[in-house]
């Protein structure tokens, strides 16, 4: 994980735009290294992207096509920044980021020790300082994921889906989050009830990110 003491470039811009200050629409593209050795992909704002790889700029530059604004995130460009790197290409998400909340949740949660849980597992490996919480039919957690920002997801019970409760479980990472941080959640888009969750609990979409992770299709 990138050392906190010493902020790098991503987590600059993740900080301009969780403060609302997004980089310009001007169709360009930002290349930066990446945060950690875990960390590499892209985020696509409004007219502009920005890159986090360890790969010559010249390079990377090299295989966007020109002139589109939805080539950093194309299938095409993703498959060679992964054959480039040796790394697979996960989902591209709705990237969004809700500020925190004072006080506790107004959710009844206590800790949650099972680090078996399937949505406690998969952050585990993909985030640092996991922390989990259960309340009555779910799962919340935040821990430290891209550019050690803080990030939160959650898991409603198949039998308390559609009651509210994974809003309320969204909302309950906005108290939990340390710091006074601001919070960050990535949503697959096709998973229309988690997005209105997320929206309805606060979360503002800022962008789309595709996040790159080790060990390529042939490993």
């Amino acid at each position: 994980m990138e050392d906190l003491a010493r902020p790098g470039p991503l987590t600059a811009v993740l900080d301009d735009v969780a403060a609302g200050r997004f980089p310009p629409a001007d169709g360009g593209v930002t290349i930066v290294p990446p945060p950690s050795a875990r960390d590499t992909g892209v985020i696509g704002f409004t007219a502009h992207a920005v890159i986090f790889i360890d790969a010559d700029p010249g390079w990377v530059a090299a295989q966007l096509p020109p002139d589109d604004l939805s080539g950093p995130l194309t299938p095409a460009f993703l498959q060679a920044l992964c054959a480039r790197t040796n790394r697979r290409a996960h989902s591209t998400d709705m990237l969004c980021v809700a500020p925190p909340l004072p006080g506790p949740p107004d959710i009844a949660l206590t800790p949650e020790p099972d680090l078996a849980h399937p949505r406690i597992a998969r952050a585990l490996r993909y985030r640092d300082e996991v922390r989990a919480w259960r309340a009555d039919g779910g799962v919340v957690l935040i821990g430290r994921g891209v550019a050690g920002r803080w990030e939160t997801a959650v898991e409603v019970d198949p039998g308390r889906r559609c009651r509210g409760l994974g809003r309320a479980l969204a909302a309950a990472a906005r108290h939990l989050v340390p710091g006074g941080a601001p919070v960050w959640a990535q949503i697959a888009p096709a998973n229309a009830t988690s997005v209105r969750a997320f929206l309805a609990a606060g979360f503002k979409p800022v962008g789309a990110e595709a996040h790159l992770v080790r060990g390529g299709l042939g490993t």
